[in-house]
């Protein structure tokens, strides 16, 4: 009998982290639809981005505010989960603060856990006051869902931080107490105030009080897990991939696609014959998509990028086009392409693979009045604090647009004839370009 609550224990944790990691294979799997890129170069840059800007929160604290608030949460709750590992050691082996051994360490980091939940607690609710109280346009603007998940992980994070406060404050009364198992380890400089609210409780009271709060808090911890993969914070995980795997080109420097450069090159070429059969392997591949309609046309990066996005918003608010009134949002970019995807993906786990549903995410998604309103400025990539680009997706879908259904717009058009035939954008006469020097 005095084995069941650890068998419990052990039966919850293995049924926690298997779902969750069933989970995160569906997410691996859903990411590897997109096409394959190259981003294995500059391994030293990479890791220092990963670094400075997951790990360091760089481009968090541009604002300051809600950055140092961030890592406050951000150090707080990474810091403060160090304690769980204790809790599963004790879980486990049915054993009581096995850290307590480490002596003045063990009362040092306790005390230091206690204050960062301290903090954690207060930069919530200023988030929350943030999120629904303070009318920042930002935020304002997310409806349903998104909205509520944002608060979500805000009460997942008041519950967790009372949670272990209760938890230590009877701890302690039962350490005062000298309660079998209890033994005297730990410095509490905030749950030593809430602890004479229990006062006057009886031994066997304050047992399950401390319990209670032990066990709903390591369960609290992998509820929390398992809602990360239907929730935007799954970028507490993916943001260090993301930044890993990031663009180092200068922003301005777009990619060419090979399959255009290799025909401009021939036409180039004087002593190329166009009419040369193809190679083998190539009279043999299909030819490829110019540019993305679907998720599927994008690279894996980009769909990364999209399960990475925070839904800040900053993106949307540095986007000049979206700043002057024009439809374009590229926090909802990335949105819709993460939306289409777990389509795609919940498409493939219904059906063994994917069936074709008839929709797409140009369009039925993102439309092209969203995409033409882009002025292309990486706004948008340079805001974003995890070094997400949602331009590269928006060039990818014009060239959908453009090379393949030829729906440029008609000033596009009417630009891209002018160069063809006159050798500049506008539509004068090479022989007149002079014309204002005689005036």
């Amino acid at each position: 009998m005095q084995y069941i609550p650890n068998i419990i224990f052990v039966i919850a944790l293995i049924a926690g982290i298997g779902y969750f990691t069933k989970n995160i294979r569906k997410v691996i799997r859903n990411i590897r639809l997109g096409k394959d890129v190259d981003r294995t170069d500059n391994k030293k840059e990479r890791l220092n981005n990963m670094m400075m800007i997951a790990f360091g929160q760089s481009k968090m604290v541009r604002r300051p505010i809600a950055g140092i608030l961030h890592v406050v949460v951000y150090v707080g709750f990474v810091i403060i989960n160090i304690e769980v590992l204790e809790i599963i050691i004790d879980g486990i082996l049915g054993t009581h603060r096995i850290f307590a051994f480490l002596g003045g360490l063990y009362d040092f980091l306790i005390g230091s856990f206690e204050i960062l939940a301290l903090l954690v607690l207060v930069s919530v609710l200023i988030f929350w006051i943030r999120r629904n109280v303070v009318n920042i346009r930002r935020f304002k603007t997310l409806k349903g869902w998104p909205k509520n998940d944002g608060n979500i992980i805000l009460y997942f994070e008041v519950v967790l931080m009372t949670l272990f406060l209760t938890m230590n404050a009877a701890d302690l009364q039962l350490q005062n107490l000298g309660a079998e198992h209890y033994i005297k380890a730990g410095s509490y400089p905030v749950s030593q105030f809430i602890s004479p609210l229990f006062n006057g409780m009886s031994e066997g009271a304050l047992i399950l009080l401390e319990r209670g709060a032990w066990w709903m808090h390591i369960v609290g911890i992998l509820i929390f897990l398992n809602y990360l993969y239907f929730s935007k914070h799954l970028h507490i995980l993916l943001a260090f991939p993301n930044t890993y795997y990031g663009d180092l080109k200068p922003k301005g420097q777009m990619d060419n696609l090979e399959a255009v450069t290799k025909e401009v090159m021939l036409m180039m070429d004087p002593n190329a014959d166009p009419f040369a059969a193809p190679a083998e392997d190539e009279a043999e591949t299909e030819p490829e998509k110019f540019g993305a309609s679907d998720v599927t046309d994008l690279n894996w990066v980009q769909l990364l990028n999209s399960y990475t996005c925070t839904e800040c918003g900053r993106c949307t608010s540095e986007c000049p086009a979206n700043q002057t009134g024009k439809k374009l949002s590229p926090r909802k970019i990335m949105m819709d392409t993460r939306d289409r995807l777990q389509e795609v993906g919940d498409n493939i786990d219904k059906n063994g693979s994917f069936v074709d549903d008839g929709k797409q995410l140009l369009n039925d998604y993102i439309t092209q009045e969203e995409l033409w309103a882009c002025t292309s400025c990486n706004a948008c990539v340079e805001a974003c604090p995890v070094s997400i680009s949602p331009l590269s997706i928006i060039l990818d879908m014009r060239r959908y647009l453009v090379m393949e259904q030829s729906a440029a717009p008609s000033d596009l058009n009417n630009m891209m004839s002018n160069i063809e035939n006159n050798g500049a954008p506008w539509p004068f006469n090479q022989m007149d370009r002079l014309n204002w020097n005689k005036e």
